[in-house]
Formats: C-alpha cells, sequence, structure tokens
C-alpha cells in the first residue's frame, strides 16, 4: 500500500471517528456529546462504585420506602443517567406520545404546552416546576406561556446544566432553578400562581408527601398538573409477568415503588386539592408514546459500542457502560409496559387549590 493510500485510509477512519463520535454522538443539535459523558456531580474514579451503590438499594428495599434514605438514592441515580439520558434523548427527560408527521422534539414540546394550558395562567405568573431536570419542559413552558417558571431538582449537577441550558435560550431571567427536595421545599406559603410537574413525583416514597408540598406553595384558587407513572387498570399483581416488567421498570428508574392509577386522586383529595380531570393520555386515540424506545435499539448498539471504546481509552468513567446498559434494559420493561398496557407514565391529573371562602 503507497503513502497516498496510507494517508487517504486514515483520513477516512479520522473523519469517521469524528462523526461517530461528535456527530451522531449528540442527542440534538449543539447538545451533549459522548466524548462529554460523566457521572455527574460524582468523581471519575468513583462512578463504579456509586453504580454499585445504587443496586445496593434494592438488595435493602425498606430503605428504599424511607423518606430520608430516598434524596440520597434518587440523586445518586441522577449523577449516573443524566449525561447519558441528555445525549440520547434530549433535554427533556420525559415521555410523550408520538404525533403523525411530528419529530420527537416537536411531540414533547407539544406535550410540555399542554401541561401550561391547563393550568390557564396569564404572562409573568409564578410557575413551580416540581423534579425539573435540566429544565427542558421549563424552557418549553416559559417560552410558550410567558410565564416565570422555578424549578426544584434535589441534583447539583442537574441544576448547573439547566441553568448553563437557560442562559443559551435566552430564557435565564424567566427561568430559575433551586437545588432541593421537593418533600421539603424552600419556598414560603401561598407563593406560586401555578404548579406542574411531569414525571417527577414518581420518585417521592408518599405521593401524600410531595402534594401536601405543592399544596402548600400554591396560592388559593391556582391548579396543579402531574403526569404520573402508575400502573394501569390492566395490570394484575398476580401475574408473574406483569410483576417482572413493573419491578424491572422500577429498578431501572429510581422509584421507590410505582403507584397504581386509583391511588393518585385519592390522594390529590387527601391532601386538600378538588380534582377537576384525570385522564389516562396514552390511551388511544394517542399514538404509542414507547414507539421512540422501539426505533432506538439500533441507536443504543451504536451508543454502546461507543460508551464502551471511551471507558476502556480512560476518556468516559469506568462504570459508564454499566449505566448504559441498565438503561437499555430498562427500555425493555418500558416497551413490555407500554405495548401490555399494564403501564402508562402520562396518567393526568389537574387539581385546583380550593379558594379560601369570605367569612361574611
Amino acid at each position: 500500500m503507497d503513502s497516498i493510500t496510507l494517508l487517504c485510509t486514515a483520513a477516512f477512519l479520522a473523519g469517521g471517528l469524528y462523526w461517530f463520535v461528535c456527530i451522531l454522538g449528540s442527542a440534538e443539535q449543539k447538545g451533549k456529546h459522548a466524548v462529554q459523558l460523566s457521572g455527574g456531580s460524582i468523581a471519575k474514579e468513583k462512578v463504579q462504585d456509586n453504580y454499585d451503590q445504587y443496586w445496593s438499594f434494592f438488595r435493602r428495599p425498606k430503605e428504599i420506602e424511607t423518606t430520608e434514605k430516598v434524596p440520597d438514592f434518587v440523586d445518586t441515580f441522577y449523577n449516573l443517567v443524566t449525561d447519558i439520558y441528555e445525549w440520547g434523548w434530549g433535554q427533556s427527560f420525559h415521555f410523550s406520545p408520538s404525533i403523525p408527521g411530528k419529530s420527537h422534539r416537536e411531540a414533547t414540546r407539544i406535550h410540555e404546552e399542554m401541561a401550561v394550558d391547563l393550568l390557564n395562567l396569564k404572562p409573568g405568573a409564578r410557575i413551580l416546576d416540581a423534579g425539573c431536570g435540566v429544565g427542558g419542559p421549563m424552557r418549553a413552558i416559559a417560552a410558550h406561556s410567558g410565564a416565570n417558571v422555578v424549578g426544584i431538582t434535589i441534583n447539583e449537577y442537574q441544576v448547573n446544566r439547566a441553568r448553563a441550558h437557560n442562559k443559551k435560550a435566552g430564557l435565564d431571567k424567566q427561568c430559575e432553578v433551586v437545588c432541593g427536595n421537593f418533600l421539603e421545599m424552600p419556598f414560603g406559603d401561598n407563593s406560586f400562581d401555578g404548579a406542574y410537574s411531569i414525571e417527577a413525583t414518581c420518585h417521592a416514597p408518599k405521593l401524600e408527601d410531595v402534594y401536601s408540598e405543592i399544596y402548600r406553595v400554591l396560592k388559593p384558587g391556582s391548579m396543579y398538573v402531574s403526569y404520573e407513572w402508575v400502573t394501569t387498570e390492566l395490570y394484575r399483581g398476580g401475574d408473574p409477568e406483569h410483576v417482572e416488567v413493573i419491578q424491572g421498570i422500577e429498578r431501572g428508574d429510581a422509584l421507590p415503588g410505582l403507584r397504581s392509577y386509583k391511588d393518585i386522586a385519592e390522594v390529590a383529595r387527601k391532601v386538600g386539592f378538588e380534582v377537576i380531570r384525570e385522564k389516562d393520555l396514552a390511551k388511544p386515540p394517542a399514538n404509542p408514546w414507547w414507539s421512540r424506545l422501539k426505533m432506538g435499539r439500533i441507536a443504543y448498539w451504536r451508543n454502546h459500542i461507543l460508551v464502551t471504546i471511551l471507558a476502556w481509552v480512560g476518556i468516559a468513567p469506568k462504570g459508564v457502560v454499566d449505566v448504559h446498559e441498565m438503561l437499555f434494559v430498562t427500555a425493555d420493561y418500558l416497551t413490555r409496559g407500554g405495548e401490555s398496557g399494564i403501564f402508562t407514565p402520562m396518567h393526568m391529573i389537574l387539581c385546583k387549590k380550593p379558594e379560601i371562602k369570605s367569612s361574611s
């Protein structure tokens, strides 16, 4: 092989590697790249240990059920998965029904905008995002509604990512992010004009605790909408396959335990809310929300090869390969839950904090 052929071959391989890592490796234009994968706030050399620690929670299931243990459990999970989510999925860590003729990003935005439309608020209103992640929904909702959005997340790394994204989008004046526990929020009573949570309160050990906090910070007469992860009326606790699927979802998504759809409105009323509307947004005529997971199988294998190479050469932390594999296995459980109809990630409930009755 002559020198010109060698040079051309080397250039081709270098260009292919760049395309594979930097172009294909991006979840969206100008998003997270594969070479930037990290363990969040966890030191690079500690990622594998923290992954092992995450799985140790499931060997002590009673600890997952206690309020004081869950923040560490969820924080560890999001340190491990945030970069992979953002790289492989985007800045909105949730599902949405697929819409014919619309991209996944457009369908996601429409799903987010519907949440704030249900709150029926005017521009300038102050809204709470309970469990905001890196702020994808927050930015879409702020841009769509003109509202000022305050997000809270337990994970410090997500706070920093969200603030950077907010500034980049020119929405940092409209979007504020706070690091904290939504079971004990650092906000005053009656301080928000509305609130929403998108696939976030499933991380609470007791739904009553987070709903009561949201109720506390809402002004009387204000609305709250939530998209909840629940088992549906088709779930059978005595069916081993059903149990396997639901437990697989719980293990792979840091959930203390999935609730039944029947529990949601009951808990909302218990803390004082009036339930205005309740609907599973995944039911027909909605198109399958899990189609994106099935379509992403080829991308997964491409990404897994890439993550394995990056970990082997020392660019990605040791342990990231295990995290990526865990998320792929979980995607299969989520798909099975969707196809069988026993699980939905978008059980919508719209609530209202009652007006204060006049004493006269």
